[in-house]
């Protein structure tokens, strides 16, 4: 049995996401699909980018991962299979995979015809292309079956945190359903900034001098989630709303012993 998930934008009032599905079972009866999510913010392929790096490492080695965040979907945008750590990922190129290509990405443009459905749509490739793609992947076709190699899938920029000084400088990524504000900032990235020394956080008018283990311990916590980013919580409420805080805002961190 193969695993093949899916991320996408498309939401739970449309049949999207269950017509890709049944695409899949026709080709592979024996897949096992997991649902990520599909309720990225519409055609924000940014976070799109965030929770594909952030959920894949989570299944076994091998899985198949479709995501779908395609605002230029039917233009000239390729169509494209990623290899990357023992995964195998299936969409647009337009930067949704560009934080779990690696520096020497492995990459292969669909351009077979054979694995897509018979009439290809221009606004829906992920029924069209991308599920009986996943599909034939999962039944054990090779990557080089379905196009040639290529060198350079698009990486969008600006997506990790960046040191100036001895400041280290991310933002806002994305909000979860509780309205917990995750940020790009890793604690690998954060530690290592901070070398041992203590630090403080600073986001719009707040500051936060300790890491909370989790969300309870004050009104208004900062803290290592889950995914393993910083992140910024209200207890029983939602930061989001409380502070006003948006996608984009500004985070910074502060070597104690520098200011």
């Amino acid at each position: 049995m193969k695993i093949i998930t899916l991320l996408t934008d498309f939401g739970m009032k449309d049949a999207y996401a269950g017509i890709m599905k049944g695409v899949i079972l026709s080709i592979n009866p024996n897949a096992a699909i997991v649902d990520i999510t599909h309720t990225v913010e519409a055609q924000d392929i940014r976070e799109g980018a965030f929770l594909v790096h952030e959920n894949y490492r989570w299944f076994p080695a091998g899985t198949v991962h479709i995501a779908v965040v395609d605002p230029t979907v039917g233009s000239a945008r390729r169509p494209i299979i990623i290899l990357s750590h023992n995964h195998i990922f299936v969409g647009p190129d337009n930067g949704i995979f560009s934080l779990v290509m690696g520096e020497t990405p492995f990459a292969h443009v669909i351009e077979n015809p054979e694995f897509m459905l018979p009439t290809v749509s221009s606004t829906f490739h992920g029924r069209d292309i991308f599920s009986p793609v996943a599909a034939h992947l999962s039944k054990g076709e090779l990557p080089v079956a379905f196009g040639r190699q290529i060198d350079d899938p698009v990486c969008l920029g600006g997506l990790l945190p960046i040191t100036e000084g001895e400041v280290l400088k991310g933002k806002v990524v994305r909000f979860d359903r509780f309205g917990n504000g995750i940020t790009n900032i890793s604690e690998d990235t954060l530690r290592g900034f901070a070398k041992g020394i203590s630090f403080k956080v600073e986001i719009g008018a707040m500051s936060f001098s300790n890491i909370s283990a989790s969300y309870y311990e004050n009104d208004f916590t900062c803290l290592f989630g889950s995914s393993g980013y910083l992140e910024f919580g209200y207890f029983k409420g939602s930061f989001q709303d409380k502070v006003g805080a948006t996608k984009d805002d500004e985070v910074k961190v502060f070597k104690v012993n520098s200011r």
